[in-house]
């Protein structure tokens, strides 16, 4: 269900919107507030994995965030999506960022898991708006082909899948195979 304004809405009144029912999370999309898909189990297991994977490589270097809306702009106008996790390092962290807050600032790392009902495509298009808007990486985890897809601001997007070694300049040190990432997500080969 999209909560429909007569008029399109602004960041500050979409920030001021009451909660929505029940566990429904809102995005900001040209200029309506739009339903994020609650994660099922693999996606769960898939976030926590990955979440556990950069704090631990990127550990006092800079925040790491699961479903943390960041205020952006897409096409000129406000957008605040909420990612699947995101990495600021202090370096691009504000010094007066507000921590119950959102991130107020385009963040290093933007990692998406496709959610049933989305199609790669789609989150091929959201990574552009995210790079469009200053974001340096996008990751985009396929769980039914069991791949990464890793998008850069400057180069074509590289897709990393099995044993394929997935190192990232953006992560100094960072090294893992996707399969890595599924296995330590207890996600088996058959059940996809």
């Amino acid at each position: 269900m999209i909560l429909q304004a007569k008029n399109q809405l602004t960041l500050q009144e979409f920030l001021n919107l009451s909660p929505g029912e029940g566990d429904i999370t809102y995005e900001l999309v040209d200029g309506q507030a739009i339903p994020k898909m609650s994660p099922k189990k693999f996606h769960s297991k898939l976030t926590r994995a990955l979440l556990n994977l950069i704090e631990q490589c990127c550990e006092g270097q800079g925040e790491v965030c699961p479903e943390l809306a960041v205020a952006l702009t897409r096409r000129g106008r406000d957008w605040m999506p909420i990612p699947d996790i995101l990495y600021i390092s202090n370096e691009r962290l504000p010094p007066d960022w507000d921590q119950e807050g959102s991130c107020s600032v385009p963040p290093d790392l933007v990692i998406e898991i496709i959610s049933p009902g989305q199609t790669f495509g789609q989150m091929a298009a959201k990574a552009k708006d995210y790079l469009d808007a200053k974001v340096l990486r996008v990751w985009v985890v396929d769980s039914k082909a069991r791949s990464i897809t890793v998008f850069y601001p400057d180069a074509a997007p590289q897709t990393y899948m099995g044993e394929e070694l997935l190192k990232d300049s953006l992560f100094e040190g960072l090294e893992f195979t996707v399969e890595q990432v599924f296995q330590k997500a207890k996600i088996p080969l058959d059940t996809q």
